[in-house]
């Protein structure tokens, strides 16, 4: 059994600890449980809602970490937030994917926002959600949110041209269901879909371990689908793995750097951990990433 040290005391991970192993980065992570409040196969994935010590529920699907109550408006801001204050006027919006509805809630707080139409291909992780993770889902029956239980790559494809401002692809890992949300004629139908100033921000994954894999494969496909302008913002996120994670965004036309920093500095609603100031520094790009990056294009 691993040991945890600390002030002289040994604590063995038995099976009250829930841990997220990653072999091949020789790491895990790791959370106190109290219990297990549901568990559901789905006819895509097996999801679980834990209720932890410190972190409050916890949902993990296929054995990986997707939320908990205490650090989730870190992500969920950030896959909402910077990409609507870069459009200059999002009205339309779909998400793809978010089926624990935080990016919706979100969203919706834009007052400007006419729509939000969620395609999630799992109504099992909304069924959860309603039920362990309630504040998430506060929006759900905004006039403006449509929830619909469908494949979201289908549902890209069969769009209609320039029908959205802004894409959030907020997926779970790119395996299983999610695996062609990374991929190439996804980012083309999402590129299609978007209107003239068209903004796709995708979930990222962790730039410390996920580097070379999926990042930089990511923004070569975006490119290659025919974005003009990619950048990767970097935030800060516990129960993921390195607890560094990213959300990569792509613009049809402009600079993704150019936001519209004073109506950012001046929203209406309020935040856990975004403003405009966490907004600019998220933009900033480590040296050994920006070195890949120039040497992948």
């Amino acid at each position: 059994m691993p040991l945890l040290h600390k002030k002289g005391f040994d604590v063995t991970l038995d099976q009250s600890w829930f841990s997220e192993i990653h072999p091949a980065t020789g790491s895990a992570f790791s959370l106190k449980l109290k219990g297990t409040l549901h568990e559901a196969q789905s006819p895509y994935q097996r999801i679980a809602v834990h209720a932890t010590e410190a972190f409050g529920h916890l949902m993990a699907i296929d054995g990986y970490i997707m939320l908990s109550s205490r650090d989730n408006f870190l992500y969920h801001e950030m896959m909402a937030h910077p990409a609507l204050f870069t459009h200059p006027r999002p009205k339309r919006v779909l998400i793809v994917g978010g089926g624990d509805c935080g990016t919706l809630r979100e969203v919706l707080k834009h007052p400007d926002v006419e729509t939000v139409i969620q395609v999630d291909i799992d109504a099992e992780v909304t069924r959860a959600a309603e039920r362990y993770f309630p504040e998430l889902c506060a929006s759900n029956h905004d006039p403006r949110a449509q929830l619909r239980f469908e494949d979201g790559i289908a549902w890209v494809k069969n769009a209609e041209m320039g029908s959205y401002d802004v894409i959030i692809v907020d997926s779970t890992d790119p395996v299983g269901p999610a695996e062609g949300l990374f991929a190439e004629p996804f980012l083309r139908d999402c590129h299609r879909a978007l209107g003239a100033d068209g903004l796709l921000v995708q979930q990222s994954e962790s730039p410390l371990f996920h580097l070379d894999g999926i990042l930089l494969p990511l923004h070569r496909a975006l490119r290659a689908a025919g974005f003009a302008d990619t950048h990767t913002l970097h935030f800060p996120q516990c129960v993921y793995p390195s607890g560094w994670w990213t959300a990569t965004l792509a613009r049809k036309t402009g600079r993704v750097s150019d936001f519209r920093e004073a109506d950012a500095a001046a929203k209406p609603f309020a935040t856990e951990y975004y403003n405009a100031e966490i907004h600019r520094a998220a933009l900033a790009t480590p040296e050994f990433m920006r070195r890949a990056l120039a040497g992948s294009t």
